[in-house]
């Protein structure tokens, strides 16, 4: 059984690359509608324009600090 359970484990590794599960994900309202007005632009979908943003951007995003590594402790939640 344990057999099993590892090769199932391992499908869903291989497969996450092309994984279409539905996923929530919440912008705001001008963001949203900038990004519906390029996608019919380009004559995408709104989910390509927003994995072809994340591809063009991440090594970018990867440069920011993590919330452990900001110092000061300036986090928008204190007051």
């Amino acid at each position: 059984m344990a057999n099993d359970k590892d090769s199932i484990s391992n499908l869903r590794t291989e497969s996450s690359k092309t994984d279409k599960r539905k996923q929530s994900l919440y912008f705001p309202e001008s963001m949203l509608q900038e990004i519906k007005e390029e996608a019919a632009r380009l004559d995408r979908s709104l989910s390509w324009v927003v994995q072809r943003a994340w591809k063009i951007s991440r090594l970018e995003i990867k440069k920011l600090p993590s919330v452990n590594e900001v110092d000061g402790g300036e986090d928008d939640d204190e007051g």
